[in-house]
C-alpha cells in the first residue's frame, strides 16, 4: 500500500522501495538499501540518485562507501503540492477543450463506484438541480463516504438542489436520509411502484439510468447509462413533476424521530 502511494507521487517502484527502506533503516549504504529493498545493486544506484534529485534523501560522504538517509516524510506533501500546482496550471485549458468537444447529444456508459464519482463530477460541472426517480439511498454506500462528502460540499456551494422520489421501501429506512448532505426535498413513490435495482436521474441536459442500485448501497458492477439530450431531459422532468405531485411527502416528524433514535 505504501509503495503504491509513493508511486502515485511520481516515484518509480524501485525508488519507492528504497525510500521506504531508508525510512525504516536510517543511514545506509546503497548496497545495504538494495538488500533491504530487494533490488539489484546495479539498479539501486540509479534509483538512489533520482531520490537525491527529488529531494527525498541526501548523501553522507564516508571514507569507504558513501551512505544515504531519508529526508523527513513531510517532503512527500511538497511533491503532492507540486503535482497539484502543475495540474492547476493546465486545467483551465483542458476544461476549455473538453467543453468545446462535448456534443449537444451523446450516449456513454460509466461503471462501478468510480462511475458514480464520475456522475457527481458531471453534476458539479453542469451546476443544475437534480431530479431522481426511484431513489434508494445508494449514494450512502460507505465506500463512497469520502467522495460523497466532497461532492456535497461543492454542490452546496453551487446551490444545487436535489429532489428525490424514493422507493416506497425507503419509508422503513429513513436512517439513509440522514447522511444526505445536500440541499433537497424528498417524496415517496406509492407502494407497488418501486423499480428493482434501478433508478433515473436528470440534471441539466443529462438523463442517467442506474442499474445495480440497492437500498443503502451500490453494486460493484453498477452500470450508468448516460444520455445527453435537452429534449429528453425536459421530457423526464415533466414526467418527474407529474409523479412528484402525486407522491407522499416525507413525514418530517417521523424523520426527526429516526434521527433521535440514531443518536
Amino acid at each position: 500500500m505504501e509503495n503504491e502511494i509513493f508511486e502515485s507521487l511520481g516515484l518509480s517502484p524501485n525508488e519507492a522501495k528504497m525510500y521506504l527502506s531508508l525510512i525504516e533503516k536510517g543511514e545506509s549504504s546503497v548496497s545495504e538499501i538494495a538488500l533491504a529493498a530487494g533490488i539489484h545493486r546495479r539498479n539501486a544506484y540509479d534509483a538512489i540518485q533520482r531520490l537525491v534529485d527529488k529531494g527525498l534523501c541526501f548523501q553522507i560522504v564516508s571514507p569507504g562507501e558513501n551512505k544515504y538517509n531519508a529526508v523527513d516524510p513531510d517532503k512527500l506533501t511538497e511533491l503532492l503540492g507540486e503535482k497539484q500546482e502543475k495540474l492547476a496550471a493546465i486545467l483551465p485549458e483542458l476544461k476549455k477543450k473538453f467543453e468545446h468537444r462535448v456534443a449537444s447529444e451523446e450516449i456513454y456508459i460509466y461503471r462501478g463506484l468510480e462511475g458514480q464519482k464520475n456522475i457527481w463530477r458531471d453534476i458539479l460541472r453542469v451546476g443544475k438541480d437534480s431530479y431522481f426517480i426511484g431513489a434508494k439511498g445508494g449514494w450512502q454506500d460507505d465506500r463512497l463516504s469520502t467522495a460523497r462528502s466532497a461532492f456535497f460540499r461543492e454542490a452546496n456551494r453551487k446551490k444545487i438542489v436535489f429532489r428525490g422520489l424514493y422507493d416506497y421501501e425507503m419509508k422503513s429506512r429513513l436512517d439513509l436520509l440522514r447522511g444526505f448532505g445536500g440541499k433537497g426535498e424528498f417524496r415517496f413513490l406509492p407502494k407497488g411502484y418501486s423499480a428493482l435495482n434501478s433508478g433515473i436521474q436528470v440534471f441539466g441536459d443529462y438523463v442517467v439510468t442506474y442499474a445495480g442500485l440497492m437500498l443503502g448501497k451500490m453494486s460493484n458492477k453498477a452500470v450508468f447509462f448516460v444520455i445527453r439530450s435537452a429534449d429528453l431531459a425536459d421530457g423526464y422532468r415533466a414526467w418527474f413533476k407529474y409523479m412528484w405531485d402525486r407522491s407522499a411527502p416525507v413525514d418530517r416528524v417521523q424523520l426527526e424521530k429516526s434521527y433521535r433514535h440514531e443518536d
